[in-house]
Parts: structure tokens; sequence; C-alpha cells
């Protein structure tokens, strides 16, 4: 078994966000859009990223919170505008509905000056970018490929790049995500390849965490000093865990997990809650 580590690419755009923003950013440089925006919550490692990114390039950034204008600024956010963007509170009972709204507008805009990026980088660029992950370095030998999966961006471009003997496995971080499986089929080129996903390991749900989920990111740093987050890489390797207890993975199997990086919700927990 193998990590691959993402997480030590970049220390702002970390991981995963590297790899899915590379395609949006470039094409809206291509197109000389002056402004990119995004959308995520007050923790989001997607919105820091961004900011970082377009900074970077000399683009100014956007980004739509799930939040409400009256709630404290996160540590995450802070960061966010530290790197210049700037911050649309959209509250969270409507989010969805305003974040279809305003992708909708700019879709049959012409002449907008804003180039807009759907949440965690979701899209056919973004699964191009992901795409890529796998292809930097030789991962032919691996049998099973895991990943954590939020809006299933990355899992599908590990799909479209996977050898036809690999099985690409997900792990979800939401609960009840019924939608999931579509939506990923949808950035999914390549039909042929092995995939599911395994819903068990949400732990109740995004965001959600328990002190068992705790303990155990406590204990793999203290032995492999691997960081972990509550939403993403924490349930990830979690899950791992408990599908080796279960003889899950076939005798001798080759296994690659990928560490998607990004710890900005770790911030959410109680000081001294993690140990790194």
């Amino acid at each position: 078994m193998s990590i691959l580590r993402l997480d030590q690419l970049h220390p702002i755009v970390s991981g995963n966000k590297w790899y899915k923003l590379r395609y949006y950013i470039q094409e809206a440089l291509h197109a000389s859009t002056p402004t990119i925006a995004s959308f995520g919550g007050p923790y989001s490692n997607h919105l820091v990223a961004l900011a970082f990114a377009a900074q970077e390039n000399k683009l100014k950034s956007i980004g739509y919170v799930r939040a409400n204008q009256n709630e404290p600024i996160t540590p995450s956010l802070q960061e966010a505008l530290a790197y210049g963007m700037h911050l649309e509170f959209i509250g969270r009972t409507q989010f969805q509905e305003t974040k279809n709204e305003l992708l909708q507008i700019n879709k049959n805009s012409s002449n907008s000056t804003t180039y807009f990026i759907d949440e965690g980088g979701y899209g056919v660029l973004g699964a191009k970018g992901a795409a890529t992950i796998l292809s930097a370095q030789d991962t032919s030998s691996f049998d099973s490929i895991l990943c954590a999966v939020g809006t299933g961006t990355m899992l599908a471009g590990l799909i479209n790049s996977a050898t036809p003997h690999q099985e690409i496995i997900g792990i979800p971080i939401l609960k009840n995500e019924n939608s999931l499986a579509e939506e990923i089929n949808s950035l999914v080129i390549n039909k042929q390849a092995t995939w599911t996903i395994l819903h068990q390991f949400h732990q109740g749900g995004y965001a959600k965490t328990n002190p068992a989920l705790i303990q155990f990111m406590n204990e793999l740093w203290t032995l492999e000093k691997i960081p972990t987050d509550i939403i993403y890489t924490g349930k990830l390797l979690f899950a791992v865990h408990e599908l080796m207890q279960t003889h899950y993975f076939k005798p001798n199997s080759k296994i690659l997990i990928i560490h998607s990086g990004g710890l900005q919700g770790n911030r959410s927990l109680p000081k001294d809650s993690l140990l790194f």
C-alpha cells in the first residue's frame, strides 16, 4: 500500500486543487477574462487555492460563500481575503439555487468579464486536470486506487486515466448523495473503466466527525507523520483501515491511496484537538 502525497505539491494550492484548477485558469487567461469566481463553504480548500492561484496569475477573484454576512470570518476565509479574493456571502438555504443561477447566467453571456468555476472545480476541465494526477508518475502497477469524493471531479479524472486492470474506488464524504454517481458519470470518458463508490464511510455526513476519527488521525500522525483532515483525507484513510480489517482487498493487491491535500477543515476544530 502506498500513498501519493499530493499534499506536498504546493503549500497553498494543495493537492488535487492544483490539478483541478489548472485548465480553468489556463482558459480564463486565454480568454483574457480579468476576474475568476467560484463557490465554497467557510472552510473551503478550493476557495483558498483559487484565491492564491488567481493572485499568482494577476487575476481578480470572487468567492461566493455558503455562509451569512453576519457570521464570523473563518481563518480560511481570512486567508482567501489576504490573497485578494472578494467575498460574497449568499447564505446557506439558497446557496445551491443562487449558485446555479449565476453559473447559468454566465454560461448564456457572450461578453462576461468574470470566468466562473463550479464548486470544487466540478466540470469537464476539472476532470481533465485531475486525469493528469496519474499520468504525472508511473502508477500502472497498482491494482486499486482510492480517493475521497466530494463533487466527484477528481474521481472522474482518475477513472478517465486508469489502465484496464485497475479499479478506482471513491469514498464519499457526503451522506445520502443519491445524485453522485450520475454527476461522476457525466464527466467519465473512459466508459470501460472499473470503478465503485463506497457510501458507508462518511462518518455522519459532510464536516461531521467523532472521537474515533480524531483518534485515528492523531495515531496516523504519530506513526507516519502524515497530516489528514476531518472532511476528506481523514475519512479516506479511516475507510481504508476498515476495509483492510474486513479483507476487502484481494491478497497481494497493490493499493494506491490519493492524499488530495487541503487541511482547511481542521481549522473548525477546538484548539489542540489534533497533534499536528
